[in-house]
């Protein structure tokens, strides 16, 4: 059987980790997009000495960084012929309003406008190899309420929980859009909610946000249980069908009426790609 190729991005800790070991115990050629490249290549150690597989590697990637995410594309594009599966898992949660160097606001860039420019980079690599698009998102999308006038929240008083809804939704519209205008090429995309999972994500939070999980902390489930969805959409057969759709316990779920709205999905598309334009 060929060798299924798998990029992922937050690989290093968390579901990213728990889900690159077992596709690496599958034997997957990984490329794990890493921001901490000391870090990732300890990972991939850890990674390759509990799977014996060889074929795993680390390429610098700061989704936060436009100029970065088109420079570790430009490598996958040198290093390769095609890919088969691009998990966009990284994600974070940030307490303060900051912008990235490039003027996007943090959680934005981290969570979509990264993956956004990432796969845009990517398409011929996907299409090659009829590739699978897996967007982690959350239920926290249902809170979500987008402010498209102001996506960088700097006219809008800045919630880390409301910002970080935002771009959980914008993962979903982001895994429809893909279906609609590259599901004919042969690229299909699935998003997911991981469940509430025990990590180190959303440690710098404070005020409500700290509370919020501090409450939650006895209803998590370990970053194991939290990977198995993704495991499940990046190994599953005959799941082609589902394309576009929303996963919840490796089940499709309805996700909230707004993340459907098709003039939504298509506004975010058209600004997202202004926004990046200039790295394309």
């Amino acid at each position: 059987m060929p060798i299924t190729t798998t990029v992922i991005t937050g690989a290093t800790s968390g579901i990213g980790k728990e889900t690159a070991l077992a596709l690496a115990k599958k034997d997957h050629a990984l490329y794990l997009l890493v921001r901490d490249m000391d870090k990732g290549e300890l990972v991939k150690q850890e990674l390759i000495s509990a799977s014996k597989n060889n074929n795993i590697y680390t390429v610098f990637c700061d989704l936060s960084d436009m100029e970065s995410v088109h420079n570790a594309a430009q490598v996958l594009k040198t290093s390769l012929f095609s890919i088969n599966v691009l998990i966009n898992n990284a994600g974070g949660v940030f307490n303060n309003h900051q912008l990235t160097k490039d003027g996007f606001e943090m959680t934005f860039a981290v969570n979509h406008l990264g993956h956004f420019l990432l796969t845009n980079l990517l398409l011929p690599l996907l299409e090659r190899g009829q590739a699978r698009v897996i967007n982690v998102s959350s239920d926290a999308h249902r809170m979500a309420k987008p402010q498209f006038k102001d996506l960088q929240w700097v006219h809008t008083p800045y919630s880390p929980l409301k910002a970080y809804a935002t771009a959980k939704l914008f993962n979903i519209y982001f895994t429809r859009a893909l279906e609609v205008k590259f599901g004919p090429k042969g690229i299909t995309s699935f998003a997911l909610h991981p469940g509430i999972v025990n990590s180190n994500f959303g440690e710098g939070l404070g005020g409500t946000g700290k509370t919020l999980l501090w409450l939650a902390r006895p209803f998590m489930i370990t970053p194991e249980q939290g990977a198995l969805t993704s495991i499940y959409l990046a190994t599953a057969s005959r799941i082609d069908s589902k394309s576009g759709k929303y996963f919840k316990n490796m089940k499709v779920t309805a996700p909230s009426a707004r993340a459907i709205n098709e003039e939504g999905r298509n506004n975010l598309w058209n600004k997202s790609m202004e926004l990046v334009a200039p790295f394309l």
